[in-house]
């Protein structure tokens, strides 16, 4: 019985693991000598993507995102220039499953193999290797006079055969690379 329950936390762990590696990664960074205050306005600049369609699917998560905070934006001239970029790849992933674990007390003395027992193992292995298609987006924040960066928001996702659920993803990505922007602190 103690061995099915280390098992069965073996499988839930490997299992929790394999969940929060399928979820997105959103990482963000800024100038942090930049007072975010003095922003209000801000420009698209040039938006390049894999699927033209995501063009405007970013434009507007973004747009959404910084509206909310009270930003505006203006066809040219905003006091911050916004570029975008996106990269596909293909990412590898491997995946092996044990069939059992083998092995056990035997007949003498230890664990299996392992010492005096009988012949055990851990049972039969099974790899796989599949291609993932990965997007992985950036958003820049520029300050339009001095052309320098002042955020960044970065973003990596597996992307789906539905473009139901991409397009969700991203806004949820988008959502969750501005909730706490504009940046407290700076100068």
């Amino acid at each position: 019985m103690k061995t099915f329950s280390h098992l069965t936390l073996c499988a839930a762990l490997i299992l929790g693991s394999a969940a929060v590696v399928s979820a997105s990664n959103v990482r963000t960074d800024y100038d942090h000598t930049v007072n975010f205050a003095q922003y209000h306005t801000y420009s698209w600049g040039q938006v390049k993507t894999t699927d033209p369609f995501y063009v405007k699917r970013i434009k507007d998560a973004v747009n959404q995102q910084l509206q909310a905070k009270g930003w505006q934006p203006v066809a040219t001239g905003g006091s911050v220039t916004i570029f975008c970029v996106d990269n596909l790849h293909n990412q590898k992933e491997t995946q092996t499953m044990y069939d059992g674990f083998g092995g056990g007390w035997g007949g003498g003395w230890g664990w299996g193999a392992w010492g005096w027992g009988a012949p055990g193992g851990f049972g039969e292995t099974t790899t796989t290797t599949t291609t993932q298609q990965v997007s992985h987006l950036v958003v820049d924040l520029f300050d339009s006079a001095t052309k320098s960066l002042l955020w960044r928001g970065i973003t990596d996702q597996d992307l789906s055969s539905n473009s139901d659920k991409n397009t969700k993803n991203l806004d949820n990505d988008i959502k969750r690379m501005f909730k706490d922007f504009p940046p407290k602190g700076g100068r």
